[in-house]
């Protein structure tokens, strides 16, 4: 397909684009038509998602409009008729590992003409990516964009129909499209959507830019969401957004991120959970609704990112390390049995190692269950990229590896603490190492093994801990 047609391409001063007006729902009635209904019969699709939950939950309602159409599942990638990489933007290795495995799907093109192989998610929200794809990967089809999924059977029609290349990426504010069908990858765990974008603006977060503005769904639709799931049987459901804890604020309406958590507790899902928060928006009401509901969860992501003043200045993280100290101790003083994990970066333009202490003894303030560490990666477009950035990769790597192991420290202690206690376990399954062997996780989201009965899958159990290592815990059933 050597023409390409170009409906739309990224701009990031378009997708920094804010207004106060409130973005109104649209509740759209999936129309497929008759041509699309023949593209789609006998062909499959194969979706493969990298990166966050809220790409988790965009493949599923991918899923849900190719099989509206007529498409089925492929069980793997190179039987597919369809292939979709969903991508992510926020690490660049990220973003190497789609290059590489776009290189990789050349030779299902060879294999298949009529292989159409299309590109979406965050990473081609970047104009850079899109240019980039568009000259050096011809075998790619399609590319669209995170506010263009409700258009994938029109773009894949055209593709199909008129032989060409299509790249239909908008940099906007963004909608909140109600009714799309959706695909479940989980028959007993669900991720909702309660709200789309971030208007945060960290200095060195992609985000912004490729999810749009902050836009909550009305409500009533996410009560229904849950309560059909609650109603199909479903055990945990995990309330998503770029920053859920600000939900309700552009509705202007009274709706707040602790009101919601309670209304879905009351519809009587077993477990909820609900991530990413940010400490700026975490108040004094959420704290209390979650300490006095069993059945909120009592883990915590609570990403920190620095524990200097200056570099969280630098990074527009718009609180103080002594701010966060005082929001973690409020958590700690009011909810029982709480698990914290962290996003933290290391070697942001111009960190001084000083600097970079103060974040480890942050660490060992807290004394985090978990955290998920980045050396810091530039990305295009954003502020931080432009700093000056005087710390060398070996001085990044070798302060990674020095918060790394304090991490660890305080992960081990934690996950010593468990032996001899009993945990709820909600199962997922089999181990991926031993299939003899169950896995799931607790309320405070470790990773539990042990051994049980296939039938108890999707059930709530009790298991005594036993044995701990640093990522999961090994344990015996409790028979009631």
């Amino acid at each position: 397909m050597a023409q390409c047609k170009v409906v739309h391409k990224p701009e990031m001063k378009e997708a920094a684009r804010r207004n106060k007006d409130v973005i109104n729902a649209t509740y759209k009635n999936l129309v497929v038509s008759d041509k699309m209904k023949d593209i789609a019969k006998n062909r499959t699709y194969f979706i493969r998602t990298y990166g966050c939950q809220a790409n988790i939950r965009d493949e599923e309602t991918i899923a849900g409009i190719l099989e509206y159409a007529g498409f089925k599942k492929a069980n793997q990638i190179q039987d597919a008729n369809v292939v979709i990489l969903n991508t992510c933007a926020v690490r660049e290795n990220a973003e190497d590992k789609v290059f590489g495995e776009i290189g990789a799907l050349k030779s299902l093109k060879t294999k298949d003409s009529d292989c159409v192989i299309a590109i979406c998610g965050c990473m081609i929200q970047q104009k850079h990516i899109v240019d980039i794809i568009q000259d050096k990967y011809r075998q790619v089809d399609l590319l669209f964009g995170t506010h263009n999924i409700d258009n994938l059977l029109n773009l894949l029609e055209e593709v199909y129909e008129k032989k060409v290349r299509v790249i239909d990426v908008e940099s906007k504010m963004g909608e909140v499209i109600e009714n799309m069908p959706s695909l479940r990858l989980e028959k007993y765990k669900a991720f909702v959507n309660i709200m789309y974008g971030c208007d945060k603006f960290c200095t060195y977060c992609i985000v912004p830019y490729t999810r749009g503005k902050e836009r909550s769904r009305k409500m009533e639709d996410i009560l229904k969401e849950c309560e059909d799931l609650v109603n199909k049987g479903y055990q945990e459901i995990t309330l998503l957004g770029q920053n859920v804890n600000a939900y309700g604020k552009d509705l202007h309406d009274g709706s707040s991120f602790a009101q919601l958590m309670e209304n879905v507790t009351k519809l009587g899902i077993s477990r909820l959970r609900f991530t990413t928060s940010h400490p700026w928006d975490f108040t004094d009401e959420m704290i209390d609704i979650i300490a006095k509901y069993d059945n909120i969860m009592p883990a915590i992501h609570l990403p920190v990112q620095s524990g200097n003043d200056e570099i969280l200045r630098l990074m527009g993280r718009r609180y103080t390390s002594k701010q966060y100290k005082e929001l973690v101790d409020k958590m700690k003083a009011k909810i029982p049995n709480l698990a914290l994990t962290t996003d933290i970066i290391v070697g942001f333009p111009n960190e001084t190692y000083e600097q970079f202490q103060d974040t480890l003894k942050m660490v060992e303030y807290v004394q985090y269950d978990g955290a998920f560490t980045f050396i810091y990666s530039p990305r295009v477009g954003t502020p931080a990229a432009k700093m000056n950035d005087n710390v060398t990769d070996e001085e990044k790597h070798k302060r990674f590896d020095e918060l790394v192991k304090v991490v660890e420290k305080y992960a081990t202690i934690k996950a010593n603490a468990l032996v001899g206690k009993t945990l709820k376990v909600l199962v997922d399954g089999a181990s991926k190492k031993n299939k003899n062997v169950l896995s799931g996780y607790s309320e405070e989201n470790k990773l539990v093994h042990f051994v049980g009965d296939p039938s108890l899958v999707g059930k709530i159990v009790k298991v005594k801990i036993k044995e701990s290592h640093l990522y999961s815990v090994i344990g015996d059933l409790v028979d009631d």
